[in-house]
């Protein structure tokens, strides 16, 4: 199947289509986009600036994908937005491109659901499989692991860090990083349970499970810190690499500030 592209969307002649690429009507896209073969842009779909799309994405009316990075330091460099395949970007997303004050990329990894309104700001990292309600927002340099969910108008400070099959409330205002494995709510938002719809979902084994459940009693409810409750998890055999992994998030966020781990780059 030939690239499609509607007879009133402005595509630059410089910019690189791949096959069976479809842009509707009324988008526009700049000399610097790249897009790959199977992606569909509805209709009044933006791409501007050093942007990347991959493979089979489809893009809902009204987005604005590599928009200027809503930073009062940049300076029109060469920065990039970069998108992984089979993603769903639902109406009026806006995603902007990176600064210089990380490596110049924001990125989204691959079967990511972003709902309509969401906004990814500069220098966020997402990984695969995320899902973005209606209404999120990502401050800048806000790094999302895999398999992350967060609810309905959830808002995340910058330089915060959501760890993997994480699940985050609606209307929660994310502070802090949040830890992998764990569901949060609140504002500020806080750990209340492990997301064990989540691990069920993806076949976590049982003791796993049930180690990750030991794991969030003892540094959360007991509160227990860090090294005890290390300790305990290790005389019950508890410590599976699902929960170090764990403990070494919550050990790299309480060595930042503010309960942000990634807060000590921003300081040096």
């Amino acid at each position: 199947m030939a690239t499609y592209v509607a007879p009133n969307a402005e595509v630059s002649p410089e910019a690189q289509l791949d096959d069976e690429v479809y842009v509707g009507p009324f988008c526009v896209i700049g000399p610097d986009v790249t897009i790959g073969r199977g992606t569909r842009l509805e209709n009044s779909v933006s791409i501007m600036g050093w942007a990347t799309i991959g493979a089979d994405n489809r893009i809902f009316p009204g987005a604005v994908v590599g928009g200027d990075p809503q930073d009062l330091s940049y300076r029109n460099t060469r920065t990039r937005v970069v998108i992984g395949h089979r993603n769903v970007i639902r109406e009026c997303v806006t995603i902007n491109r990176g600064t210089e004050k990380e490596d110049g990329v924001t990125s989204i990894g691959n079967e990511c659901f972003i709902m309509g309104c969401c906004h990814i700001a500069h220098d966020c990292k997402l990984g695969d499989r995320v899902v973005m309600a209606n209404a999120s927002l990502l401050g800048g340099h806000v790094h999302v692991a895999h398999d992350v969910t967060l609810s309905g108008g959830v808002a995340v400070h910058h330089f915060a860090s959501i760890g993997c099959y994480s699940f985050v409330s609606g209307l929660s205002r994310v502070l802090h990083d949040v830890p992998p494995y764990m569901l949060v709510e609140g504002s500020p938002a806080r750990p209340r349970c492990v997301n064990t719809v989540a691990l069920k979902r993806n076949a976590f084994p049982s003791d796993v499970v049930r180690a990750l459940i030991e794991a969030h009693r003892v540094l959360y409810r007991a509160k227990a810190g860090l090294e005890p409750a290390r300790e305990t998890l290790r005389e019950k055999g508890m410590l599976v690499p699902a929960v170090n992994h764990l403990l070494g998030f919550v050990q790299n966020q309480h060595e930042g500030r503010h309960g942000r781990g990634r807060q000590r780059r921003r300081a040096a």
